[in-house]
C-alpha cells in the first residue's frame, strides 16, 4: 500500500468517526451528557486502535486534522478550521482589495468544490463551472485545506498567475487550468425589453449596489410598456442574503421574507416593507445549481409568498450568518452560528431552491484536450438557445396571472 492511499485510509476512517461523533451528539434523541462523552469515548478509543494496530504508526497530528475537517465538511460545506498561522494570515488580508480569478468554494468530498464562477471572471472564461472540484493550488493538494486559506491562495497581485488542477465530472484526470488574476467584478445588470411585452433583468450578483440598479431597471422597463417580468438569477453567488432580502422586496409588499435561526442565536424575522415594494406585475425567476446566497433567498421568498413561480435547477444551498470562533492556541474556526429560512421554515443552506418548473440548463462545453499545451486556454463554447429563458416567458405569457393587488 503505497503512503498516499495509506494516509487516505486514515483520513477516511477518522472522518467517518467525525460524522458518528457529530451525528450523535446534534440527535434530537441524545444530547445528555452522558451520550455525548460516550460517543466522544468511542472515538477515543478508534483512534488508539488506529495507533496501536495500524500497519505503521500514523501523523497523529494530521489524523487529528482530517477528523477536524470531516466533522466541519459534515455539519457545514462553508466551515473552515485555521491554525494560528493562517488565521494571521487570513485577518491581515480579510479587507484587503487583492486581485482574484472569480470563484465561489464549499468543502466537497473532503477538496474545494466551486460553486460558481463569477460571470466574465478569469475562471468563467476558461470554463470553471459549478460542480468541478479543485484537486490542486499551485500544485498543493486541497485534501484536507480550510476553505478560507483556498480562498487566500486564490488571491494575489493583479497579472499574476495560479495553477489549478480540476476534477471534472467524465474525467478520469485532473485537467490543469491556470488563470490569470485580475479584479474582479460582477457584471453591469442586464435589463431588455423582449417580445410579449416582458421585461428581462439579470443582476448577476445580488448585493446592494446591484439590488438599487434592479430598482431603477424595473422603473425604467414599466415605462417602455412592460407588462410581466422574468428575474434571472442564474450563476449569482456573490452578494449577501440581507440583499436578497432587499431584492425580494422590490415585488412583495407584504408578509414574511424569511428569518434567521441558530442554537445562540435567536430567530429574526425579515418582513417586507410596503414602501419598498415597487413592482406588482406578473414575475418568474430563473435559478440554476449556480445560484447561491441572496439569489437563493430572494428565490424561496418570491416563491413561498406565491408571488413568482420560479423556472430552471434546483440551487446550491448556501444561506447563513457566519463568524469566527477563536481558540486558546490562537486557531479558529470559521462557521455559520445561524441559517437562513424561507417564509415556510426550510433551510436554505439544507434544503435549496426547488424550483416550481424544473429543467436543466444546457453547459458550456469545453475543448481541452490540449491541456498539457502550457500556454493554452481551455475554448468555451457556450450554447446559443436558452430553453429556461423560453420556458419562463411561456409560464409568463400563457398564465393568467393577475397583478397583485
Amino acid at each position: 500500500m503505497n503512503s498516499r492511499l495509506k494516509y487516505l485510509v486514515v483520513m477516511m476512517s477518522t472522518c467517518l468517526v467525525a460524522l458518528l461523533l457529530f451525528g450523535a451528539v446534534s440527535n434530537g434523541n441524545s444530547t445528555t451528557p452522558d451520550d455525548q462523552y460516550r460517543h466522544l469515548g468511542v472515538y477515543t478509543e478508534v483512534l488508539s486502535k488506529i495507533k496501536s494496530d495500524y500497519v505503521e504508526e500514523p501523523d497523529l497530528k494530521s489524523v487529528t486534522l482530517g477528523a477536524l475537517n470531516g466533522l466541519l465538511e459534515s455539519i457545514d460545506p462553508y466551515a473552515s478550521y485555521l491554525n494560528a498561522d493562517q488565521y494571521k494570515q487570513y485577518l491581515m488580508q480579510k479587507d484587503t482589495k487583492k486581485a482574484d480569478v472569480g470563484l465561489v468554494l464549499a468543502k466537497r468530498f473532503g477538496y474545494v468544490g466551486i460553486v460558481d464562477a463569477i460571470p466574465g471572471s478569469p475562471a468563467d472564461k476558461s470554463g470553471l463551472n459549478t460542480g468541478d472540484v479543485i484537486e490542486t493550488i499551485n500544485e498543493v493538494s486541497t485534501r484536507d485545506m480550510p476553505l478560507a486559506y483556498a480562498d487566500l491562495l486564490l488571491k494575489g497581485d493583479a497579472g499574476s498567475t495560479v495553477e489549478l488542477g480540476v476534477l471534472r465530472f467524465g474525467k478520469s484526470e485532473a485537467q490543469k487550468v491556470s488563470l490569470t488574476r485580475s479584479i474582479v467584478q460582477p457584471p453591469a445588470v442586464m435589463a431588455k425589453m423582449m417580445p410579449d411585452q416582458v421585461g428581462y433583468i439579470r443582476p448577476y450578483a445580488v448585493d446592494a449596489a446591484r439590488v438599487h440598479e434592479v430598482h431603477n431597471r424595473i422603473q425604467e422597463l414599466e415605462k417602455q410598456g412592460a407588462k410581466h417580468f422574468v428575474l434571472d438569477l442564474r450563476d449569482s453567488a456573490t452578494g449577501s442574503p440581507e440583499d436578497g432580502l432587499h431584492l425580494a422586496n422590490l415585488f412583495i409588499e407584504k408578509g414574511l421574507l424569511g428569518y434567521t435561526l441558530g442554537q445562540k442565536y435567536p430567530r429574526q424575522n425579515f418582513d417586507a416593507q410596503a414602501a419598498n415594494a415597487i413592482c406588482k406585475l406578473p414575475l418568474v425567476v430563473i435559478t440554476n445549481r449556480g445560484s447561491a446566497s441572496g439569489a437563493e433567498v430572494a428565490a424561496a421568498a418570491l416563491q413561498d409568498n406565491k408571488r413568482a413561480e420560479v423556472v430552471g435547477e434546483r440551487t446550491y444551498g448556501d444561506a447563513g450568518v457566519r463568524k469566527a470562533v477563536t481558540m486558546e492556541d490562537g486557531s479558529a474556526v470559521i462557521l455559520s452560528v445561524a441559517k437562513y429560512y424561507s417564509p415556510s421554515g426550510k433551510a436554505i443552506q439544507d434544503n435549496s431552491v426547488i424550483p416550481t418548473v424544473q429543467l436543466a440548463e444546457a453547459q458550456p462545453v469545453v475543448d481541452d484536450e490540449d491541456e498539457n499545451a502550457p500556454e493554452k486556454t481551455p475554448d468555451v463554447t457556450r450554447p446559443t438557445d436558452d430553453p429556461l429563458l423560453k420556458k419562463a416567458i411561456n409560464v409568463l405569457t400563457g398564465a393568467s396571472q393577475q397583478p397583485n393587488k
